[in-house]
């Protein structure tokens, strides 16, 4: 095979050229029936491949054709055994990842600081979570990797367990030591399941951390559209075989996915694939640079920091992504939502994520120095404007959320009989819905957990900022819904 073949764009292409007569949906038949100014702006090119899983054209859900070609270039060119695209983006890919391995009753190893499709899978399923502690950075106020002794230790008390989740890496770049942990998980004859959303570059780099697949991981959910170039939802599922079967995780990728699939995803990946194979390294290559020059930029500003190699040298902090940047901004005495609202207002820069603490922004080969620059100088006019509210002496208290126990299993606390309680005498009571702030999307609370007063005191710091906390049916977080309690006939 070439990586230079893209057969399921090429297949659209020459469909297109064909012109041929639709009687099928959608029923925008290549936007003659859509609105007109949005036909304009989207263009004609783009809505004559918007098409569906006609004969020509191959099925996601059976492909036979141009779909099961580009899937296999996909997965020589990730290492893996199989690789399935997914529309549902990396959520849907995660989802059908989980449920693979893990049904009623089994066990699975999770860190606490999962994304909620993590949570969701699990609901779904109905499997128990077993909680690894990620290590905490009490610096930047973030959650990284989980150690291989953490799950050396959690196989020892659960060897039953039917997989092992990993994240690698985290939103922000820090990886754990993976490959340690694949062969830790191995020796129990456990597969290894890595939530790879923020990865699909670090494959096609030898100076970013292992991918999945070269660390020997049995399957890995890669968001191509984050930071490979695909287009927004398209992600793939990559399927070592051997713990765990192709067939199996393709059917429940397929219970899980729309038979609606638009090729116009589709087709994207399979050119992303193509510029990742073939010119992945020095496209990469340019913006590690790039990002590392403005990391040196950004650690010239007084009271900002900007993260780099330094923070390696723990089995969680294995290895970094240095096209993250992770910018700390709390000795200036503002949270990292008031500087993502400043730069927005003052400059029209607009950040990845902001937190309590630092602003996170990613270089990829879409920067060059016009964009970097221009975040550069801001900054600098944000340290001059700020500094007489800077920090001064010792540094402020990062406030980290609590782990809270888990009760019930999330499923069980999901469909239980609940009622609704005022957020401040919610204390003491099981939870039976998601709170968290996205982005991330790493829950506070899940179905099932403890309520505790460190995490109600989080939550209101994270509103009082302007933070997007979101999950519960009361979005104005006046009351929670939690298990009803049945007190006794007196």
């Amino acid at each position: 095979m070439s990586q230079f073949e893209t057969p399921l764009f090429t297949g659209l292409l020459e469909h297109m050229k064909k012109n041929p007569i639709q009687f099928h949906i959608p029923g925008h038949k290549k936007g003659a029936g859509m609105d007109p100014d949005f036909r304009d702006f989207i263009g004609e090119n783009a809505l004559s491949i918007d098409l569906i899983n006609i004969g020509p054209l191959d099925d996601l859900h059976h492909p036979k054709g141009i779909i099961k070609r580009a899937q296999e270039l996909a997965a020589e060119a990730f290492g893996a055994d199989y690789t399935f695209f997914s529309v549902q983006g990396t959520s849907g890919a995660i989802m059908a990842m989980v449920m693979s391995v893990a049904g009623p009753g089994d066990k699975i190893i999770v860190p606490r600081n999962v994304h909620k499709s993590v949570m969701s899978a699990i609901v779904f399923s109905g499997a128990t979570p077993i909680f690894i502690h990620p290590e905490i950075d009490k610096e930047l106020g973030i959650s990284h990797g989980i150690t291989p002794e953490a799950v050396e230790k959690a196989l020892k008390q659960h060897p039953d367990a039917k997989g092992v989740l990993v994240i690698n890496p985290t939103y922000f770049g820090i990886a754990g030591d993976l490959k340690k942990i694949v062969e830790i998980a191995h020796s129990y004859h456990v597969p290894v399941l890595v939530d790879e959303a923020h990865g699909a570059h670090i494959h096609f780099h030898a100076a970013l951390p292992l991918s999945a697949m070269q660390a020997g991981a049995d399957m890995s959910a890669t968001s191509v559209h984050k930071l490979g170039g695909s287009l927004t939802q398209s992600s793939i599922l990559n399927v070592r075989e051997g713990l765990v079967s192709a067939k199996h995780v393709q059917a429940i990728l397929s219970m899980l996915m729309t038979t609606s699939t638009s090729y116009l995803l589709l087709a994207s990946l399979d050119v992303a694939r193509k510029r990742l194979a073939t010119q992945g390294r020095e496209l990469i290559e340019k913006a590690i640079q790039l990002a590392e020059k403005t990391r040196r930029q950004i650690n010239e500003i007084p009271y900002l920091y900007c993260v780099g190699e330094e923070i390696l040298g723990t089995e969680a902090t294995y290895h970094y992504d240095p096209t993250k940047l992770i910018i700390s901004v709390k000795e200036l005495g503002l949270t990292g939502y008031d500087v993502e609202k400043w730069l927005r207002e003052m400059y029209n820069i607009e950040v990845e994520l902001s937190d309590l603490y630092n602003i996170l922004c990613i270089i990829t080969p879409g920067d060059t120095e016009r964009e970097t620059n221009a975040l550069v100088h801001a900054l600098r006019h944000l340290s001059e404007q700020f500094r007489h509210q800077a920090v001064k002496g010792t540094k402020p208290k990062v406030l980290l959320p609590d782990i809270p126990a888990l009760a019930l299993t999330p499923r069980d606390a999901f469909y239980a009989e609940t009622e609704v309680v005022p957020f401040e005498k919610s204390v003491g009571r099981i939870i039976a819905e998601f709170i968290m702030v996205y982005p991330p999307g790493i829950p506070i609370f899940i179905p099932g957990e403890i309520i505790t007063q460190e995490n109600l005191n989080y939550i209101k710091k994270n509103l009082e900022v302007g933070l997007p906390v979101q999950g519960p049916e009361d979005d104005t977080l006046q009351t929670l819904r939690v298990i009803k309690e049945h007190k006794p006939i007196r």
